[in-house]
């Protein structure tokens, strides 16, 4: 009887195998700006009424809808967590409402400084200033946000690019600039003839990929800009060949480009151009953002390996986290046929860059950074909060909807208020959760 049981749902597993793969070839193919085949109907107009409000819901600010959950830690502790079988009793969470009322304070407090109000900048520039720089206490400033003029000396220390200590600082960024440039001429700046095919290859699509970065932003449509993204990407790919180039990771070069360029422009990225810089302050920001790329996703390599399981992971915590917190959005998707893969690879992929405006990508970044070796984790508390922002949106959608829905979110009118809000959640929720990680287990 058990072998008959077995034989039985071999097939079924292979099945479900093939499905899961099919799918992630299709979310893949997003990326290549392919849409997902099938049950997606782009084309399909809305019919009824009901369906033309909900249209125009779409595109009205939902800063409204946000801030009605400032009180989430309460509404928590009222309502009850709504999923019955989680691992952490309704009691032990009421029980423990007082800390949770505390970090909420905590995160509120942080959020609401701005991070140029002069007692933070003053916490900043003692930090900095010292001969040897705590890297835990900068974490827990940066946390916050950091000051933009700040930025480019605080990244580089909290990616380990820069040493702590200031007296070594100057000679190590010197030293690791020089060995860039020793990369891009051993294996850049050389004819094709000298190439293998695949790097051939590699190096053509990541000219055709230059150009698609951040599309709504004029500054990256400069061709000196697309030039220095084409060496970086290719010198990082021809260095990492675990992975090589991965379509992606040509928007995560574009926060540090911007902010190793601030050191250099004054003004509006609007107003920037490459074009003004000596072609040795160019080589240096290329050196600073190889460098901070490369620190960054040695942190997190199984995500740009073949079959990227390091995101196909994350993203089954997403679900099991989302399940959790709101389990009417979890079955309504689920009842509707969408795979989180459809939408939440590319967030995973692309750490939220494609889907907020770019000017708030740097804040974000100060989070992320921050975070250090913890945050692919705190992705998904990140993404789970940023998903269910519109959680009351989501019940009302169909398949077809809710796939255009969570392609072209409502986030081009966002400002500082609501990417705070998103990362305050993530914080409540990463503080609820974070001592009974079964319910992430899998």
């Amino acid at each position: 009887m058990k072998n008959n049981s077995q034989r039985e749902d071999q097939p079924k597993k292979e099945s479900l195998d093939s499905r899961f793969s099919q799918t992630l070839r299709n979310v893949q193919g997003l990326l290549k700006g392919r849409s997902i085949p099938g049950k997606v109907l782009m084309t399909r107009r809305l019919e009824s009424s009901d369906r033309s409000g909900l249209q125009k819901q779409y595109q009205r600010s939902y800063s409204q809808n946000d801030a009605g959950r400032s009180n989430d830690v309460d509404k928590y502790m009222q309502e009850g967590v709504r999923n019955t079988d989680i691992n952490i009793t309704v009691n032990k969470l009421r029980a423990s409402t007082s800390n949770l009322e505390h970090a909420a304070r905590e995160v509120k407090s942080a959020m609401g400084a701005r991070s140029t109000d002069s007692a933070r900048v003053l916490k900043f520039t003692k930090e900095l200033s010292g001969q040897m720089v705590v890297i835990e206490r900068l974490r827990e400033l940066a946390w916050s946000g950091v000051p933009p003029y700040m930025r480019p000396d605080v990244w580089r220390l909290l990616l380990g690019y820069a040493p702590p200590n200031s007296d070594r600082r100057e000679g190590v960024l010197r030293r690791k600039r020089i060995e860039y440039l020793d990369c891009v001429a051993q294996f850049y700046d050389i004819p094709d003839t000298e190439r293998s095919d695949d790097e051939i290859n590699m190096l053509r699509q990541i000219s055709v990929d230059c150009p698609r970065t951040v599309p709504d932003v004029a500054f990256f449509q400069q061709a000196q800009v697309q030039k220095s993204l084409e060496r970086i990407l290719y010198t990082w790919a021809i260095r990492h060949p675990a992975s090589g180039y991965v379509q992606g990771i040509n928007d995560l070069v574009t926060p540090f480009l911007v902010v190793f360029l601030s050191e250099y422009l004054d003004g509006s990225i609007d107003s920037w151009s490459i074009s003004d810089l000596s072609s040795a302050n160019i080589s240096n920001i290329e050196a600073d953002c190889y460098w901070c790329l490369s620190q960054l996703l040695d942190g997190m390599q199984d995500h740009y390996t073949f079959a990227q399981p390091g995101i196909q992971r994350l993203v089954f915590k997403l679900k099991e986290l989302v399940r959790r917190i709101d389990e009417p959005v979890s079955r309504h998707m689920e009842n509707q046929g969408l795979e989180f893969l459809q939408f939440a690879f590319r967030w995973f992929n692309c750490l939220l860059i494609r889907e907020i405006p770019f000017h708030l990508v740097t804040r974000l970044w100060d989070t992320y950074l921050a975070e250090g070796d913890a945050l692919p984790d705190f992705l998904v508390y990140i993404f789970a909060s940023f998903l269910l922002k519109w959680s009351d949106i989501l019940q009302k959608l169909d398949f077809q909807e809710l796939v255009m829905f969570l392609q072209h979110l409502p986030t081009h009118n966002w400002t500082y208020q609501e990417l705070e809000a998103v990362l305050s959640r993530a914080y409540m929720w990463h503080s609820m959760f974070n001592d009974s990680p079964s319910h992430l287990a899998g």
